[in-house]
């Protein structure tokens, strides 16, 4: 079982060489990388290459790692005895199977995404690291073990926001999706727009990769939103020169709501703009 890529997603040779150790050693693979990197499509495209399930689950600073294995509704366990129903004599009428025990359960081979796992407390990735470890819990409730008849492929990704323990860090294959290069950046526009004029994309990017090369931007630019602004100048019909010019008081791009994602840098720009003027005179 091998990893090469699909043909909806650029994967560059050493991120394909993490995916394939991790499911040789059965690790889970934790993917690192800026926001808009292709992290999350990630497991999306093992599982279609592999044609496997994809089970998501989907982390938030609420998130608990119990909630991941099964969680327990005494709340309506309650409310039926109370009704009189006959389901409150079996307790497992009100265990909730959580994204681990469908993944551990899964009649084949799933992809399991643990998605943004820094979101969660600091806590929560200890919390997994027996299940994770062993591939097994215990459910107290009904005195059962789950345990996975074959170890997942599990893909945890990390916008870097906190760090994360080493006893998780240890159990992990790692793997830092560093920002496309311009080589690999014009694969990916040509996965997504294959018609595109060559030109257009050459200066797209040359405006792309000068904002992300401003000092002092709070936000860069990721690759989604390239794609994104690709898309809404293939849609307004812009004209090339447009993209061409060498006004430098026009120091904003065109259509900047799509790479610039706060008043913050929009702010920079437009200051740009002005001291350009000025200098201009």
């Amino acid at each position: 079982m091998r990893f090469d890529g699909t043909k909806d997603y650029v994967a560059t040779d050493d991120l394909k060489v993490a995916v394939n150790a991790a499911m040789t050693l059965r690790r889970p693979l934790l993917v690192k990388g800026e926001p808009g990197t292709g992290k999350t499509v990630l497991a999306y495209e093992i599982a279609k290459a592999m044609g496997t399930p994809l089970i998501e689950w989907n982390v938030k600073s609420t998130t608990k790692a119990h909630q991941g294995l099964y969680e327990y509704d005494a709340v309506a366990r309650l409310r039926d005895g109370q009704l009189g129903d006959e389901r409150v004599h079996d307790i497992s009428n009100y265990i909730r199977k959580g994204k681990l025990w469908e993944a551990f359960t899964a009649p084949e081979l799933p992809v399991l995404l643990i998605d943004e796992i820094d979101k969660a407390d600091i806590e929560f990735p200890n919390d997994l690291l027996q299940e994770l470890d062993r591939m097994e819990f215990h459910v107290y409730e009904t005195k059962e073990t789950v345990k996975a008849t074959e170890r997942p492929i599990v893909i945890i990704t990390s916008n870097n926001e906190k760090e994360l323990p080493d006893a998780f860090l240890r159990r992990c294959f790692f793997h830092y999706i560093k920002f496309p290069d311009r080589e690999t950046m014009q694969d990916i526009i040509n996965v997504h727009f294959p018609d595109i004029q060559g030109l257009l994309v050459k200066k797209a990017m040359d405006i792309f990769y000068d904002v992300r090369d401003v000092p002092g931007l709070k936000k860069k630019p990721s690759t989604s939103e390239l794609l994104d602004w690709l898309k809404l100048i293939l849609n307004e019909d812009m004209p090339l020169e447009v993209l061409q010019s060498k006004d430098s008081s026009k120091a904003i791009p065109p259509l900047h709501g799509a790479l610039l994602k706060n008043e913050q840098d929009v702010m920079l720009f437009e200051r740009l703009a002005f001291m350009a003027k000025r200098e201009a005179r």
